[in-house]
């Protein structure tokens, strides 16, 4: 029993030996990075907000844009809010580590679902982004073949929040996939 034990530990103390203190900084600033990004996003997009008139053949068409209005949006804002929490929560678990100096990944098995959210959440904030992006690019170039206009002339203020918004997701996609590739660098090192 008392063998099993300190297989058990040298297990754990093996673990921690790939992982230097400097991939342990390198994962805060990811984090903080990450964390502001997402933040940055949903606050641009929750302030996106105006109204406006615009022209549909010489009648002028009062026009009223929120953030809220748009499914695409609210999804941007929804994974934004869960990407910025999922960044804190990982943020205080590795600097608290950090602090301690204890071993930033205590196993593989931490190690692999690090990863896993990781890529779920970078994959979750490009799709965010690309949502978005699309009913931004409406928004921009209007409908060819209809009478709709381009609303960001009449709601420049509302297009430009959504776009630094989008920006901001995509670098916060961008962030966490360094973050997941830091993970590969760790499980590699186990």
């Amino acid at each position: 029993m008392v063998m099993m034990m300190m297989n058990g530990q040298k297990a754990e103390e093996g673990m921690g030996k790939g992982v230097s203190k400097r991939d342990g900084v390198v994962q805060v600033i990811l984090r903080l990075l990450s964390l502001a990004a997402s933040v940055m996003a949903m606050s641009f997009m929750v302030t996106a907000r105006q109204n406006g008139v615009a022209s549909v053949y010489g009648f002028p068409l009062t026009l009223r844009s929120k953030w809220s209005y748009s499914y695409a949006f609210e999804y941007l804002v929804g994974v934004s809010a869960a990407a910025a929490a999922y960044s804190l929560l990982q943020l205080l678990l590795t600097g608290s580590r950090l602090l301690r100096k204890a071993t930033v990944i205590s196993s593989k098995r931490q190690a692999w679902l690090i990863f896993a959210v990781d890529q779920i959440f970078a994959y979750a904030m490009m799709s965010a982004g690309s949502a978005a992006a699309g009913i931004t690019n409406l928004n921009r170039t209007g409908v060819k073949h209809t009478a709709l206009p381009n609303f960001c002339k009449a709601l420049h203020s509302f297009c430009d929040h959504v776009a630094v918004s989008i920006t901001f997701t995509f670098f916060g996609c961008l962030v966490l996939a360094a973050s997941a590739l830091q993970d590969v660098i760790w499980l590699s090192k186990c």
